[in-house]
């Protein structure tokens, strides 16, 4: 063997030692969702026990009877028995196979409902920088389908593991007993099956960590179609969609079908290393027959015995793809309960800010090779003041408000929070103080009233009838027969945009935060409820600090001061009458709105 060659088996062999150690790592820890668990488990340890001894009393059973078949013709009462002990051999079998499946399948529920609420409460601490880089479809795919092959392998396979090795160690613990000297013949194959397997593992979790990114390509591209169905329709679309699909579904059937290949060959190959061991034995049993070294009735429960090994370690093989999936997406799950979550901020309290806002030098980018977003924001917003920003698309307007929940951290500066920087306060207080209606509402399928408190509890029915009145929800809520107890459907389609947009804002104002932003909250309204949204809002501004960004510069001509922001730069700043002095790019903003 070269030294190239010889280097390349090594970093093979280094690697597949890498995959076991991982592997054992990986199903350790789901072992621990299991263990709360412990008694049912024990009831099905209990039950395998059973299914194991129902084998040896099968061997037990067949060399007595072939022994004694002289003695039981003198004794024909004994003969009478035999049904009844037949039959108390299958009871003891299938109801040892009951406990044995039942209580850890249950057990097993638990244990996706333990793994899917972590991943799922993670989910939501996520930062938002992982939601930009992460399909939604692949984060869903992994919820469900992923959650589901975890359970299966901290569960079903370890059921079929614990039964089936017992059931394995018993027969052989029988075969030893009744010949030993067979016994070692038989299992001179041993080490070949067991490095059948070792691959057949190493194949089976690649090949599920494959399967598991096809599902969530399948996953993203329909849930992608359904959402825009509309879009779909009206662009004639369908044929490219289904293209789209078709292309993610093959990749999918295609990973699938390598492992039923690989999942189908194990047996068979398996099988056959064993029928070289059983003829190694019956060749040597032969010549001992002959011999008279080895009789009938001694051989009989030793072939017995000996085949009572193949099928269940045939299902060892079979449940050895299913756990190697499980354990690949163990893995792909616990990268995300252990990827950090967002920052949770200082210790600093913080129960009602004045709302006096400071942007000191900040700038942010999101990726390192496209640039900055915003370049040396300078801004001092007083407590109460109402600041419009305008500007085209991309310049940095809803990057910049961003930063003050804290969606993102600055790269470079300091954002200050009543001269704190807000870093300093527990993120969870700071986001009390920020109310926010964007340009993209959301609304969720329960009721309109359920959706304009949104988890507040301590909230009195004068007090959200208030908000849903000052939002003009209240408006189109009469004219539904369930009023406020009207459920909005998916994404809230059940209502139009505008009634969408008025439901967020009361939502908004119902907080009564110090802080207010409107991401273009008036877009989807018509010029009607604009007014009436305006003059709302015109109200319930007073004493608030507000970030208006919006794109209809009629909306934020009473604007205290407005910003005008091009390529991550404030290149205006003043009142509305002053910038339209200055003949700058507020003006020219102006007059092309209303040229037309």
């Amino acid at each position: 063997m070269s030294k190239v060659a010889a280097r390349a088996v090594t970093r093979d062999t280094s690697a597949n030692a890498v995959d076991v150690r991982e592997a054992r790592r990986v199903y350790a820890r789901l072992l621990r969702y299991a263990k709360p668990y412990w008694r049912l488990y024990l009831i099905g340890l209990i039950g395998t026990g059973m299914f194991a001894a129902a084998d040896l009393l099968t061997v037990w059973f067949v060399k007595t009877f072939l022994q004694d078949a002289l003695a039981l013709e003198r004794h024909p009462v004994m003969f009478a028995w035999l049904p009844l002990a037949v039959l108390g051999i299958f009871l003891v079998r299938g109801f040892g196979d009951y406990l044995g499946n039942y209580f850890p399948a249950r057990a097993g529920r638990y244990v996706i409902k333990a793994v899917r609420g972590q991943l799922f409460e993670h989910y939501l601490c996520l930062p938002t920088a992982q939601y930009d880089r992460e399909s939604s479809a692949m984060m869903l795919s992994r919820l469900t389908y992923n959650a589901e092959l975890v359970a299966s392998a901290a569960t079903d396979s370890l059921v079929t593991i614990v039964r089936d090795s017992l059931t394995i160690a018993a027969n052989i613990a029988v075969v030893f007993y009744l010949n030993w000297r067979l016994a070692l013949c038989a299992i001179v194959v041993a080490p070949a099956i067991a490095w059948i397997v070792r691959n057949l593992n190493i194949r089976f979790r690649r090949y599920g960590t494959r399967i598991q990114n096809s599902i969530g390509d399948v996953t993203r591209v329909a849930k992608e179609a359904l959402d825009a169905h509309r879009v779909v329709k009206v662009f004639n679309a369908q044929a490219h969609i289904a293209r789209l699909f078709d292309e993610a579904n093959e990749q999918n059937r295609r990973s699938n079908v390598r492992l039923l290949s690989a999942r189908a060959s194990s047996g068979p190959t398996v099988q056959m290393v064993q029928a070289l061991g059983l003829a190694l034995v019956i060749l040597i049993a032969k010549q001992q027959i002959v011999r008279g070294s080895l009789t009938i009735p001694l051989f009989l429960p030793f072939v017995i015995a000996l085949f009572q090994v193949t099928q269940p370690l045939r299902r060892l093989l079979n449940v050895t793809g299913p756990m190697q999936q499980g354990i690949a997406a163990g893995e792909s799950l616990f990268k995300v309960i252990d990827a950090p979550g967002e920052p949770q901020g200082g210790n600093r309290p913080l129960q009602r800010a004045r709302g006096d806002i400071e942007f000191r030098d900040v700038s942010f980018e999101y990726v390192l090779e496209k640039g900055a977003v915003l370049r040396h924001i300078n801004l001092t917003v007083p407590a109460g003041t109402t600041v419009a920003i305008v500007g085209r698309s991309g310049s940095g307007k809803t990057t910049l408000l961003s930063l003050m929940p804290r969606f993102y951290d600055p790269t470079a500066g300091q954002l200050l929070l009543d001269g704190v920087d807000i870093r300093d306060y527990r993120i969870a207080d700071l986001r009390r103080q920020i109310s926010l209606v964007s340009q993209e509402v959301v609304l969720f399928n329960e009721t309109i009233r359920n959706n304009i408190l949104f988890g507040l509890t301590n909230v009195s029915e004068e007090q959200l009838l208030a908000a849903a009145r000052a939002a003009y929800v209240m408006e189109f809520v009469e004219q539904l027969p369930e009023g406020l107890e009207t459920v909005v459907g998916d994404r809230g389609l059940l209502l139009s945009g505008g009634q969408r947009q008025r439901v967020a804002i009361a939502r908004a104002l119902l907080r009564d935060t110090p802080i207010l932003i409107l991401d273009e909250a008036t877009s989807a309204l018509d010029t009607a409820a604009e007014r009436h949204i305006q003059a709302a809002l015109d109200r319930l501004v007073a004493n608030r600090t507000t970030f208006v960004i919006a794109h209809r510069l009629s909306t934020v001509e009473r604007a205290d001061r407005i910003l005008v922001m091009s390529d991550g730069e404030i290149v205006e700043s003043g009142a509305h009458a002053e910038l339209l002095r200055r003949g700058g790019g507020y003006a020219e903003l102006y007059r092309l709105q209303f040229s037309a």
